[in-house]
């Protein structure tokens, strides 16, 4: 039985400097009249537990003296991040694959996605960028009620797709965990001008990645 690759979206699909790194810039810098570096947030994203961008953003303000009750993070943030009818910081997104990449993949396996966001934040990006392409299935963050690190999402799709083999492709150390504690090869990806790039190439050798790409055009040669 084919095979089944399963992509996180941030940093691997959709290229999220602009839109949600910037939302977590921008929300941090309304409550505490702050501007962080994005080098910052990278930070936090590598001691691993902030894969919620609204946690992460009300994390980051708590540390530098600002205490927000998530809740009013969480409403800021989508205001600016969705803005009205999609039109936010979402729409700076870019898409990584090249043309023609995931109709060859399907060729070969199955495709899915497992991912922190909600379902209608990825759908308004996988509805710009591949508007005739599916992936089964589509996991999202309130499919599951343990998010990364955790494995619950990747266990879920293998009990979904029983006997298919699964590989996990994403570019933090949550994702990298959470493939592991599910017994899934992990596939990483670590831009070359990532700006903690030696720090997260280290975080995915001790997770046992299987090979680590520049970006996510590179991953037929991984498979």
């Amino acid at each position: 039985m084919e095979g089944l690759v399963v992509f996180d979206m941030d940093g691997v699909l959709a290229e999220v400097t602009e839109s949600y790194r910037e939302a977590i810039v921008q929300t941090v810098e309304h409550f505490t009249g702050k501007r962080i570096e994005r080098d910052l947030i990278q930070d936090y994203k590598n001691q691993g537990g902030w894969n919620n961008d609204w946690a992460l953003s009300q994390k980051i303000a708590a540390d530098l003296g600002t205490e927000v009750p998530y809740d009013t993070v969480v409403d800021y943030f989508n205001e600016i991040f969705i803005g009205k009818n999609g039109s936010g910081l979402i729409q700076r997104e870019r898409w990584f694959p090249k043309p023609g990449l995931l109709e060859r993949l399907r060729q070969r396996f199955g495709l899915a996605i497992f991912t922190g966001r909600l379902q209608y934040e990825a759908e308004i990006t996988l509805k710009r960028f591949a508007p005739d392409f599916s992936f089964d299935p589509l996991l999202c963050a309130e499919h599951v009620t343990k998010s990364k690190p955790a494995p619950e999402g990747l266990l879920a799709i293998q009990r979904m797709k029983p006997g298919r083999k699964l590989w996990y492709i994403g570019d933090t150390v949550d994702d990298a965990r959470s493939a592991r504690a599910a017994g899934v090869p992990f596939i990483g990806i670590a831009a070359r001008n990532h700006s903690r790039r030696d720090e997260i190439l280290r975080l995915f050798q001790e997770e046992q990645a299987v090979a680590v790409l520049e970006n996510v055009n590179e991953i037929e040669g991984a498979l």
